[in-house]
């Protein structure tokens, strides 16, 4: 079938799931209190501040306890979106510092190269917020790849695990579901993006993982240099 545009996970499909966990979420943790406090009279920190106190039914004046349930919930994993934010704008800092720099798979690397070069638009749709994937690709070990994609795409599209999230996708940019390829190492993402009728690609680098007849209904590779599309 034919693929007009590319949308790719980014966290364990185009580089290792590690480096969020073991690199950019600990960091979070670390400095986010600290950059917090120092960037209380920021207008966009002041209103992420706030948000976070409706989302939590906290004091918004209760800058300590604030603090502590946004460190909870990097700790606990949540998915909540001025969080997402925040962290994007401590990575920002620790990026410009050179404390670290984004993991990227060569084959990754080469592949989204290879399709840009070919014309076709490429799209990000990561669990983190639109800046911290901007940041992530500004800061890579390739350089500033900001270049290769059109857009990108976070929770505010909705979560990745419902098929209306990828109708909106598609909404935005343009190209029929049929059309669009969406790549991921998360089978629960795969079966919405398959439900709302994008064409889909299981990226597993694990060779020890079998797959079964259900999960068969998704192309499996175990590089992007497997990825065979027409355009």
């Amino acid at each position: 079938m034919r693929v007009r545009a590319i949308v790719t996970d980014i966290e364990g499909t185009t580089s290792d799931l590690h480096f969020v966990s073991q690199t950019l979420l600990p960091y979070s943790v670390t400095a986010l209190p600290d950059f917090v406090r120092k960037h209380l009279e920021d207008e966009t920190v002041n209103t992420l501040i706030a948000e976070t106190a409706e989302i939590a039914g906290l004091n918004a004046d209760d800058t300590e306890a604030l603090i502590s349930q946004l460190v909870t919930w990097i700790k606990t994993d949540q998915k909540v979106t001025p969080l997402k934010t925040l962290q994007g704008l401590v990575w920002e800092a620790g990026y410009q510092k050179g404390a670290f720099q984004a993991h990227l798979y060569p084959d990754a690397f080469e592949k989204l190269e290879a399709w840009y070069q070919a014309g076709i638009p490429l799209y990000a749709y990561g669990a983190g917020s639109v800046k911290a994937q901007e940041l992530f690709f500004e800061h890579s070990i390739f350089g500033d790849l900001r270049y290769l994609f059109s857009d990108y795409f976070d929770s505010q599209t909705g979560s990745k695990t419902e098929r209306d999230s990828y109708h909106n996708i598609s909404f935005s940019i343009g190209i029929p579901q049929r059309e669009i390829l969406f790549l991921s190492d998360v089978l629960e993402e795969l079966k919405a993006a398959k439900s709302a009728g994008f064409q889909t690609a299981w990226v597993r680098r694990d060779t020890g993982l079998l797959v079964n007849e259900v999960e068969a209904r998704h192309a499996f590779v175990r590089s992007f240099e497997e990825i065979k599309i027409l355009t």
